[in-house]
């Protein structure tokens, strides 16, 4: 197996909102399922039909569903015992999406659903995501490109919404 360089893109964008409201006003457009039953519901589908209707009652107004957040920022907090450093990870995407890429290349399913980075910093509240069309430019799959291009679009036009 070859090994390939793989350059990735991080969008980024700063606001001057608090954490919190930052966190509130991403998380609204975001579906919130239950995932100790959203896996064997989708397992449970016995027809593509079904399972898009699984996922449909599942996702969000942006289209996405959080799978799993990571409150990094507690983890460090714990240590200096201080109100700051504030981060969270949210696991987030689409299992449609990520099949319209993964049918042309298998390796998308390694970096979807995708990570959105929160966190506080002098200068503001950073929401950061890599860009799904610059892990997989190197595979040369133009249609798994279109969907990362839009799946990128999708998510800094969330991100900047909820910036402002």
């Amino acid at each position: 197996m070859p090994t390939i360089q793989i350059t990735v893109q991080r969008f980024s964008v700063v606001s001057r909102n608090p954490f919190e409201s930052v966190v509130a006003k991403l998380s609204e457009t975001i579906g919130h399922p239950d995932m100790r039953t959203f896996p064997k519901d989708v397992t449970a589908t016995k027809t593509f039909a079904e399972l898009e209707q699984v996922i449909h009652k599942a996702i969000g107004s942006s289209g996405l569903i959080e799978f799993v957040r990571f409150n990094i920022g507690e983890i460090l907090r714990k240590e200096s015992e201080a109100n700051t450093p504030r981060i969270l990870r949210l696991i987030v995407g689409n299992p449609l999406i990520m099949k319209q890429m993964a049918v042309h290349v298998p390796d998308a399913a390694s970096y979807a659903p995708v990570t959105i980075l929160i966190d506080e910093r002098p200068d503001g509240v950073h929401l950061s995501y890599d860009r799904m069309a610059s892990y997989l430019a190197s595979y040369g799959s133009a249609e798994a490109l279109k969907v990362a291009r839009d799946l990128d679009s999708k998510i800094e036009a969330l991100l900047t919404a909820a910036a402002i």
